[in-house]
């Protein structure tokens, strides 16, 4: 008999296949007769997921501490390339179990352990949309002076009718507003090349090369995918379990890092050439010097997939607070209960960022930066249970049970992320947070260079390689093939 809790719940419709229907699905695992989609999907997905206004704003980060444009778009690149190697990876977990990446975590942190994880993603969906109110509001108000409350409940709105729709129709919002946009910012990087875009050395800046701002720039960049990591798989888990891996990391690699490098290095001219600090604002300075009235669409269509961005991460948060929940008291996942997370989360995210004071580079640069420290131990943990110790082999159906083979409270993997945060401290470089900033007693020795992710994502994968070798790999053996029985029978 299949234990009542350890049951993944199947509901016999597809997940929004027709327009105007509401996914169905949340936190539960998905047959294989609901398999659908293809794997270039993930491409435009993952290129407008990255082909908006935020983007832009990364690139100001270098510039911001006196970054030269050059080094700011190599450190941007590099970092890029590195963020979204482990995000690609991640991506191809999805098709092979079915499931949301925060359940398959409880494989290394248990079914309750797994809220540790839980708490680090869902303030990166909190920061994400807090950090793209705020961007939103200051930037749209900048170039048409619309009322930055208007701007930011639109945007909210729109957000989370989009992640109430759910995942087939993110899927379409973003490769339609991918179709339109495209051409616009086509056009406008042709201005900035051809020198048509205006633009010039702007007087009173400081430019020089130095470690800390490099890193600070590479570090922002990698951070910028590396937080799509938990949650990347969400969206391939429709896919057929028969996905080719390595076609699927490629989709993702080549769509999340080609729209990302591109704006990042428009973001960092922008930035020196017009001396903007609003991306939004630079934006339409250099489209409408070069096509009157292209600037202003070009920023329009930026700001639309901002808020397409916005409801996936609302999408996303709401799959781990429903994780977080189901950790603790077993809940049934129905549309009523999707939308009720939803609504809660766009609540907190709104308030939030009507607080904040701070303008959007520093906003933005903060909010990547705590996300970093806190993701990249998660990661590693992960992918290194996932190609190295278990090798993509779960029992999905312990996965929903606290007395199963994973149990309620994982000491391999609770050890490894906190080991993984506390390696990190010594070599933190904190920006102002609500006017308090830290720097680690080694991160002054590297005259403020942030090496701390690096550190945190050696640490946790060596301690988490190390402690699992205590696995009992007969007992899981057993519990997977009884797993594939009872999944057979769903």
């Amino acid at each position: 008999m299949v234990d009542s809790q350890s049951a993944p719940v199947a509901q016999p419709a597809r997940p929004g296949g027709a327009l105007g229907v509401v996914e169905t699905r949340s936190i539960d695992w998905v047959p294989d007769e609901e398999r659908h989609g293809k794997v270039w999907h993930q491409a435009p997905l993952w290129f407008l997921g990255n082909f908006q206004y935020f983007t832009i704003a990364v690139g100001f980060v270098g510039p911001s501490l006196g970054l030269p444009l050059g080094q700011t778009v190599l450190a941007g690149a590099l970092g890029i390339v590195v963020g979204t190697l482990f995000m690609a990876f991640h991506a191809s977990q999805g098709p092979v179990l079915g499931l949301p990446q925060m359940i398959q975590s409880r494989a290394q942190f248990g079914y309750r352990g797994v809220i540790v994880a839980l708490a680090a993603t869902i303030f990166t969906y909190i920061a994400f949309n807090v950090a793209d109110q705020v961007l939103l509001a200051q930037g749209l108000n900048g170039i048409f002076g619309w009322n930055e409350t208007a701007v930011a409940l639109g945007a909210g709105a729109i957000a989370v009718l989009l992640a109430i729709y759910g995942h087939d129709w993110l899927h379409r919002a973003f490769r339609w507003l991918l179709y339109v946009s495209l051409p616009l910012m086509v056009l406008v990087t042709v201005g900035v090349l051809t020198g048509h875009a205006g633009g010039a050395h702007v007087a009173n800046q400081h430019l020089a090369f130095t470690w800390a701002a490099f890193f600070a720039q590479f570090s922002a960049a990698a951070a910028y995918n590396i937080t799509y990591a938990p949650y990347v798989s969400d969206y391939s888990r429709y896919l057929p379990r028969t996905t080719s891996a390595r076609a699927l990391i490629a989709s993702v690699f080549f769509g999340a890092s080609g729209s990302a490098v591109w704006l990042i290095a428009l973001g960092g001219w922008l930035a020196l050439k017009l001396g903007v600090s609003d991306g939004l604002v630079g934006l339409r300075q250099a489209g409408d010097h070069f096509l009157p009235g292209l600037g202003a669409a070009a920023a329009v269509l930026s700001a639309l997939s901002l808020v397409a961005t916005m409801g996936m991460n609302a999408y996303g948060g709401m799959l781990t607070v429903l994780t977080g929940i189901d950790s603790f008291r077993p809940i049934t996942p129905t549309r009523r209960i999707r939308i009720v997370a939803i609504l809660g989360l766009a609540v907190v995210w709104y308030l939030i960022a009507s607080l904040i004071s701070a303008n959007a580079v520093a906003t933005v640069f903060t909010a990547l930066t705590l996300m970093l420290y806190l993701l990249v131990p998660w990661t590693a943990t992960n992918l290194v249970d996932f190609f190295f110790v278990r090798r993509g082999h779960y029992a999905v159906t312990d996965l929903f049970t606290p007395s199963g083979i994973y149990g309620a409270w994982s000491w391999r993997g609770l050890t490894a992320y906190a080991v993984g945060i506390v390696a990190e401290i010594p070599f933190m470089v904190l920006p102002d947070l609500g006017g308090w900033n830290y720097t680690g007693p080694l991160a002054k020795q590297l005259a403020g260079t942030d090496i701390a992710w690096l550190v945190g994502l050696a640490v946790s994968a060596l301690v988490f390689l190390a402690a699992a070798r205590t696995t009992d790999r007969a007992g899981e053996d057993a519990a997977i093939a009884l797993s594939e029985q009872q999944l057979a029978g769903v």
